[in-house]
């Protein structure tokens, strides 16, 4: 598969079901999510409203007519100054990871999260060895900021949390 053959839209209520099932995935095999549990699609809907409401992305990369990937951009935090910077989640179904959907779904989010006025993105990357979403968000211009050491206890380790940052003025 070429990125060429990807289409980056707006989440659907639709795609639920197969959003579910992809950060699913992450929570049940990777520390890439500090969750230990998957939540329901219902969950996962209600979240992606949430992140609507605030008025910024929640995108899907469709591929032969699925859902092969996510990503959006949520409220960094909730008090008010925080109110211009805003944070990324990238997921790739795992048998599309590696084609560049992360880098076509994270160039979108930055784009939409300009476009809504937001000043700063951040990444927080969990697990410090998680070399591809490190690597995916340095591609896009992400500066290293930060590793808060033995922050998350998941699959029976300690794991640190990378923070990155990408100025979008």
């Amino acid at each position: 598969m070429s990125t060429a053959a990807a289409l980056i839209r707006s989440a659907r209520d639709s795609d639920v079901p197969a959003i579910s099932e992809i950060y699913g995935h992450y929570v049940r095999t990777s520390s890439a999510t500090f969750e230990t549990a998957p939540p329901s699609a219902g969950e996962m809907e209600r979240r992606r409203q949430d992140v609507l409401a605030h008025g910024l992305p929640y995108l899907v990369a469709e591929v032969d007519g699925a859902v092969a990937g996510f990503a959006y951009a949520g409220p960094y935090r909730a008090r008010p100054a925080y109110r211009f910077t805003a944070e990324d989640s990238v997921y790739i179904r795992p048998d599309q990871a590696g084609k560049g959907l992360g880098r076509l779904l994270l160039a979108e989010v930055i784009a939409a999260c300009r476009g809504a006025g937001r000043t700063q993105l951040i990444a927080v990357i969990g697990d410090s060895g998680n070399r591809a979403s490190i690597a995916l968000h340095e591609k896009l211009g992400f500066r290293h900021v930060g590793i808060l050491q033995r922050v998350g206890y998941k699959f029976d380790t300690w794991v640190d949390t990378v923070l990155m940052q990408r100025d979008l003025t």
